[in-house]
């Protein structure tokens, strides 16, 4: 049996001899390239006596890497019993180093998996939950949050709308709450070949280091403002903040209730939902 860079079987044999295929329903696409999964470790910084929590190892390619790159732990989380024994495998190469937690990272407390540790977070996530985990990740009541930084995969549409600035027309709810508590920048692309199965989109990879300070603002109100603004996009916002005093609510905040949602700069954003 041959053998990868690591010293553990390559990927592609392992999901072979595991019947891994990837599966869509899980929005599963499994990143092989050591060399690509070792650059994604690289893009999160130093990895020495931090724990690191994955989302969706899948067969053990990104964990692998993470641990090759001296994390002090790595925490996967994994829904799919199918991939169990793969990351059995390199629990055994790397000795009381990878803690897999069987499990759905929606229901999952995360800020209560490393507790008091430095944490950050590094995942290929699963297309159909990443946004979702972004966004609880982001809104965490708790701040600066327990993750040091995050260090994730997106479709590439998906990563432009996270990093995006007023009036571009990426800009929304995503890039309100990225520009509000994160610096966030795309650290670099990944062609849809890198990947098994192939999606039919580039991904990114994004990076977020939480602002020490952000703007004082209540997180859940700030969540409305922008869902009510961004959610009738094309009209002013008199007319898409109406629920919440429109007019009114804009001329106390002294802004223009003629302007569209994606003009007003995260500043703007939080001033609204403090005069909620």
């Amino acid at each position: 049996m041959s053998t990868s860079i690591d010293g553990l079987p390559p990927l592609r044999d392992v999901i072979e001899r595991h019947g891994l295929q990837a599966k869509k329903a899980l929005g599963q696409n499994f990143l092989l390239d050591l060399n690509l999964t070792g650059k994604v470790a690289r893009a999160a910084g130093d990895l020495t006596g931090v724990t690191v929590i994955e989302v969706g190892p899948g067969p053990g390619g990104l964990t692998r890497a993470l641990l090759m790159h001296g994390a002090k732990k790595v925490i996967a989380i994994e829904r799919d019993e199918r991939c169990l024994a793969a990351l059995a495998e390199v629990s055994d190469h790397y000795p009381g180093r990878l803690e897999v937690v069987s499990g759905d990272a929606l229901k999952t407390d995360f800020a209560s998996l490393a507790a008091g540790e430095p944490v950050k977070i590094v995942a290929n996530l699963p297309y159909n939950i990443g946004t979702e985990l972004l966004v609880r990740w982001l809104t965490v009541e708790t701040w600066p949050p327990f993750y040091q930084s995050l260090t994730l995969m997106f479709q590439r549409e998906v990563a432009e709308r996270i990093v995006a600035k007023p009036t571009s027309s990426a800009f929304g709810r995503l890039g309100v709450l990225a520009g509000w508590r994160t610096d966030a920048r795309i650290a670099f692309d990944v062609p849809p070949q890198a990947f098994t199965p192939p999606p039919k989109v580039t991904s990114s990879v994004i990076h977020l280091e939480p602002r020490r300070e952000p703007l004082a603002a209540d997180v859940k109100v700030l969540g409305r403002v922008t869902e009510a603004a961004f959610g009738q996009r094309r009209k002013m916002l008199r007319q898409s903040l109406k629920s919440m005093g429109g007019e009114k609510l804009l001329q106390a905040v002294g802004i223009d209730p003629t302007r569209r949602a994606e003009t007003l700069s995260v500043e703007e954003f939080v001033a609204l939902a403090k005069a909620v």
